[in-house]
């Protein structure tokens, strides 16, 4: 998907779901030198297929759409076509999301608050094999390193701790002990750094491990 003439335009698509964002994102994409909207796509499933019949240069993609997220769109897009170059561009830079995004095969993370001029800069390098993030979500990054991850199953406990549940409720949904539940809660509570499930729920939602639909 490189390009025969040096001086052929970027090929962009742009998946998002909402219609205000993807038409304010190509028309500024249309108006940097060098580069054109060629397809668009409003969901993960739309975002598969639209790549197949165009095989743009650089996909910018979001990462919160309905039915199918933008994470598992580039896994599935990139199963077929490793060298294909996505770039996640989101409303948030929670280090969980970026992990995610980075883990299914995206080559860069950015957020739509960005300038253009730097969200330009950004499919340029990719486009020519650059992998790099912007300092700030290099950062976000490098926090969640430094945090002891979570595991699937204290996941599911922080779910339900922020939908309200108690530990009586959180064990029957999870079919484990009560004791369970409140082991799980004293490694989570040490993991976040947190003193109680209000501190907790509060740190599983700006660090992106648990979201609020």
């Amino acid at each position: 998907m490189s390009h025969e003439e040096s001086n052929a335009p970027i090929r962009v698509m742009i998946a998002d779901d909402h219609p205000s964002m993807r038409m304010g994102l190509v028309a500024l994409i249309n108006q940097q030198p060098g580069m054109t909207v060629i397809a668009e796509a409003s969901d993960g499933e739309e975002a598969i297929e639209v790549f197949e019949d165009t095989l743009p240069d650089v996909t910018l993609m979001d990462l919160r759409m309905p039915e199918m997220g933008g994470a598992e769109a580039i896994l599935a897009i990139r199963k077929k076509f490793p060298e294909a170059k996505i770039i996640v561009l989101s409303t948030y830079d929670w280090d969980e999301d970026i992990h995610r995004a980075l883990q299914s095969g995206a080559a860069s993370y950015l957020l739509k608050d960005m300038p253009i001029e730097d969200i330009a800069e950004t499919v340029k390098l990719v486009n020519e094999g650059d992998t790099s993030l912007p300092q700030s979500v290099a950062k976000r990054l490098e926090l969640r390193s430094q945090r002891d991850q979570i595991t699937e199953r204290e996941r599911d406990v922080l779910e339900a701790l922020i939908k309200g549940r108690s530990n009586k409720e959180i064990a029957s949904s999870l079919s484990i002990s009560e004791e369970t539940v409140k082991s799980h809660l004293k490694t989570l509570f040490a993991k976040l750094r947190v003193r109680d499930r209000t501190e907790a729920a509060i740190a599983a939602i700006r660090h992106g491990i648990v979201h609020l639909d």
